[in-house]
């Protein structure tokens, strides 16, 4: 990727992952496999549901992991590590396994959206940047998906380059933001890199650039007799800005036969002035020219601007997509679950906590989703042991681990299997599909939730539900782990 060329992401690393990995092999661990789960443990917003994005990033830097020799300087300018250590960075490549869940799926907290089993240096190493692209975009696509439900069909563009916080985040998260739905973005990078589509038209400094509004409109419209959006609330949306839209629409497009143009406002009362701008339109006979609308938008705001009337085809999201303002943080962690004996059998282990939402869920783990063989659409979640295996032919009893005596008899259900894998012994097994197939992907996978799950507000609880053997295994090494 272009931000990265000049820099190697391996050392893009928490300190404590090369201070603990010298300790490990000192200590002789260095080979000892480990698993680790990503998960995380609130959807933002208080939303149902989150949306699993960045593998594909990850991807990458498993692909290209490695030290330079000016890495190997640097941390040996440090004197915290042994030489021996330093040697084994200059060979160092992935070899592990892992598994994830597919990019656009609607995930929920708690259970393990990546699985990393691999020897306990090479697992630990590759944490941050994991988290990193995982809770980036997971975070971007969540808010976008959010955003695009809440324009109830309309089309919605990415509009936030400017206000993200750094160039990758702005990058990527045009990436993120379209697996959401989003249908395009104003990144043009992101376009020649990823494919997402990107446009424009005009800001307020080309309508300034001229001796009058109408001037600036028709010059705009000669030039892109095809694409013309006019932005028109420089000076006055009602009195100049639409009426000089529509004299240029008359005398540019017009005789061209052209019925397809717009208009975008980007302040003022959005729902009232739409309204207006539509009657205006329609009356002046460009009822094909679309209205579009900017300015600090968010799902809350489109949805009220809607329940008012407002009449828009089309909204340009910026900040509050791309920073997710409203909850910025996606929160996703990375645990160790279980250890393995050099004969293979898997080790659970447990992180205990007084908060009792941060207990781990611990073992190498499968996760099924059970959709409804008459409705299509997803029941809940059951994560499972390794080694178990759901039989869908036969009814199914699951419960709620927080409350146990919650419990339903599931019946006419498939039992999908959403971990993938994506590396073996280190080397890729994943055929990435391509960002329009993630995409389209993602709101199939959406459409499956009920719609009480969707709610922006109070969702009704989607169920991530445990085995009995899984279940069990947790409550034992609670208990033991108290003594």
């Amino acid at each position: 990727m272009k931000t990265q060329e000049k820099l190697n992401m391996t050392m893009l690393c928490d300190f404590y992952e090369l201070t603990m990995g010298n300790g490990y092999f000192e200590a002789g661990c260095k080979d000892r496999i480990t698993y680790f789960d990503v998960f995380f443990r609130k959807v933002p917003d208080g939303g149902g549901f989150a949306i699993a994005a960045g593998l594909e990033q990850l991807i990458d830097y498993i692909e290209n992991l490695h030290f330079t020799e000016e890495d190997i300087a640097y941390l040996r300018s440090r004197n915290l590590f042994c030489e021996e250590f330093l040697d084994y960075l200059r060979n160092f490549r992935f070899t592990g396994d892992i598994y994830a869940i597919p990019e656009g799926t609607p995930v929920f907290p708690k259970e393990p959206l990546v699985v990393v089993r691999a020897p306990a240096i090479e697992a630990q190493l590759i944490e941050t940047f994991t988290l990193l692209t995982i809770n980036h975009q997971s975070l971007i696509a969540t808010k976008a998906n959010r955003i695009v439900r809440a324009a109830k069909g309309r089309t919605v563009l990415e509009f936030g380059s400017r206000r993200a916080q750094g160039a990758d985040a702005a990058i990527v998260g045009a990436r993120a933001a379209y697996i959401g739905g989003c249908a395009g973005t104003a990144c043009t990078i992101s376009d020649e890199i990823y494919g997402v589509p990107a446009g424009g038209t005009m800001a307020h400094a080309w309508v300034q650039m001229f001796d009058s509004e109408y001037e600036a409109f028709k010059t705009y419209c000669q030039t892109y007799p095809t694409n013309a959006t006019l932005l028109v609330d420089t000076y006055n949306t009602l009195k100049s800005g639409i009426p000089n839209a529509i004299r240029a629409f008359n005398d540019v497009l017009k005789p061209l036969g052209i019925t397809k143009c717009g208009i975008r406002l980007d302040s003022g009362d959005l729902a009232y002035l739409t309204r207006k701008a539509r009657q205006m339109l329609d009356e002046a006979g460009w009822t094909e020219c679309k209205i579009s609308v900017s300015n600090s938008l968010d799902e809350y705001l489109i949805q009220d601007m809607l329940l008012q009337g407002a009449q828009i085809d089309l909204f340009g999201v910026g900040e509050r997509m791309i920073t997710a303002k409203s909850e910025p943080v996606f929160g996703g962690v990375y645990k160790l679950v279980a250890i393995e004996e050099p004969d293979g059998t898997v080790i659970p282990k447990i992180k205990v906590s007084e908060n009792v939402e941060k207990i781990t869920i611990p073992h190498f783990k499968k996760v099924y989703r059970l959709y409804g063989r008459d409705t299509g659409k997803a029941i809940a979640d059951y994560i499972t042991v390794y080694n178990e295996t759901v039989d869908d032919t036969k009814e199914l009893t699951i419960f709620d681990p927080m409350a146990t005596w919650k419990r339903k008899n599931v019946y006419n259900f498939e039992a999908r299997q959403l971990l993938v894998p994506i590396f073996k012994d280190g080397k890729r097994v994943y055929d990435s599909p391509s960002l329009e197939e993630i995409k389209a992907y993602c709101a199939q996978q959406v459409d499956t939730l009920w719609d009480e799950v969707k709610r922006f507000d109070y969702p009704h609880k989607y169920y991530v539900d445990l085995s009995d053997k899984l279940w069990d295994i947790q409550q034992c090494l609670l208990r033991t782990s108290q003594m």
